[in-house]
């Protein structure tokens, strides 16, 4: 019997999310401007994450060369840009014959950047820039509860041995596949708290002797990621002290994650890339859950309104946010329930239902979703490094043949078309968010690149 919760899903849609087909789905609900929602104002993440820089620099000592900022580089990825357009039978730029639709392919596609949150500091993805400004939230909130708040004060206060007292009669807890764990984990005991990391079995055993080797308890669960954060947010119920990070939830995680809008916005103006009208900005994201790509869509909605477009990347086996978004927001759905099995080695983003904090806010503001097939995940963090010697994880590769999406298909030529965009694609930026990388262990990523190259042959 079908389930009444794939109503809402277009048949041929279905069918191809079935068969895991490669597929770009655009978002007939999205709206050209954006308002601030109540309550989630990206100018409180930035200025709390800038008030805690110098502790954070005399903690973690990787941040000193930032002055404490979560801040990664954008970087053009030349080489990388020619090989995928090539290999998907677009002209080279200045080549003759290139026309502008988008089934033809077209030269002069603007300029592919890398946004390098893999090499963030300490944490090593982007999942610092929300499990950072979720816990120094907490550790304001605590301090002040007990009588000493920091925020008014003396930041410098957050080193101190008090403080570190305090917060360690404290625990924190998170459902993760790894990398949130890895932020809310390394921030935490350096801040003093306990820490408790429910991982789902898809985990990667490396996150986890990692995470163990700084003190930090891992709860093994055998169901998936939802089960983990279900046995997290369970366990917290039960204990005043234990302080459960809800990744599908937390708007504190998700201002977090919008903050890096401003970031991005000084980079681009610093690289001369214009955005508006004529000089459109295109950002694709790799997504779990959807709190991180959720959050940095919205951060850039509100600062550059319709000329940002904004995609989302997931794996073929758990398209869990295309799926919330074709079924409709009204409704909760996930991806086993129209027959997939959410098996990926993506473990970062093998996740079976969308945040309900962030699917309504995304049926307004994102543009769509393309997926991505596990083989084209290794090929892909393979030709990096090949191209640009950048090593990834495979999920942090998800979202780099985002460009060939909108310019070597007939769907993404509809959007460039139905939006009026595609006059000016030769002065567009592409901003391509790399998520995580820099702390896999060096055998890790030689498996990575052989089954790449494998993948390539």
């Amino acid at each position: 019997m079908p389930d009444e919760r794939q109503a809402g899903i277009e048949t041929d849609l279905l069918d191809s999310l079935r068969k895991k087909q490669p597929l770009l789905w655009l978002n007939s609900g999205l709206e050209a401007g954006a308002d601030p929602i109540p309550g989630l104002d990206p100018a409180s993440a930035e200025q709390r994450l800038a008030r805690y820089a110098a502790p954070l620099s005399h903690l973690f000592p990787e941040m000193e060369p930032t002055g404490g900022r979560l801040y990664s580089a954008l970087q053009p990825i030349p080489k990388t840009q020619a090989a995928l357009q090539a290999a998907a039978g677009m002209p080279a730029a200045g080549s003759a014959g290139a026309g502008t639709g988008a089934a033809t392919g077209a030269a002069g596609d603007g300029v592919w950047l890398l946004k390098r949150d893999d090499a963030l500091p300490v944490a090593g993805s982007v999942k610092a820039r929300g499990g950072f400004h979720e816990v120094l939230a907490l550790a304001e909130r605590l301090t002040a509860e007990a009588g000493r708040p920091i925020s008014a004060g003396d930041p410098m206060q957050l080193c101190g041995d008090t403080v570190r007292a305090l917060l360690g009669r404290h625990t924190l807890s998170v459902g993760s596949t790894g990398n949130l764990g890895m932020s809310i984990g390394l921030i935490g005991r350096r801040l003093g708290f306990q820490v408790v990391i429910h991982m789902s079995a898809d985990a990667k055993q490396w996150k986890k002797e990692r995470l163990r080797r700084h003190g930090i308890t891992v709860v093994e669960h055998s169901g998936d990621y939802a089960a983990a954060v279900d046995a997290g947010r369970q366990e917290a119920a039960r204990a005043a002290n234990i302080h459960f990070v809800d990744d599908e939830r937390s708007r504190y995680l998700f201002l977090g994650y919008a903050a890096a809008a401003g970031e991005l916005t000084r980079q681009l103006q610093e690289q001369g890339r214009r955005v508006d009208a004529d000089h459109p900005l295109f950002v694709y994201l790799p997504c779990g859950v959807g709190g991180a790509p959720g959050g940095i869509a919205y951060g850039l909605k509100l600062r550059f309104g319709g000329h940002v477009h904004c995609f989302f990347a997931e794996p073929t086996a758990a398209p869990c946010m295309l799926v919330q978004l074709a079924a409709g927001v009204d409704k909760a759905v996930s991806v086993y329930n129209i027959g997939l099995d959410n098996v990926t080695e993506a473990d970062g983003l093998a996740v079976g239902l969308a945040s309900p904090l962030v699917a309504p806010i995304m049926a307004k503001m994102l543009s769509g979703v393309f997926t991505v097939a596990d083989d084209t995940l290794f090929r892909d963090a393979y030709l990096l490094a090949q191209q640009e010697g950048i090593l990834l994880e495979p999920s942090a590769a998800a979202a780099l043949r985002g460009p060939l999406w909108l310019r070597s298909t007939r769907r993404g030529g509809d959007y460039l078309d139905s939006h009026g965009l595609a006059r000016t694609m030769d002065r567009a930026t592409h901003v391509i968010w790399s998520t995580g990388g820099s702390l896999v262990p060096s055998e890790e990523h030689a498996r990575f690149q052989a089954r790449g190259a494998q993948a390539a042959a």
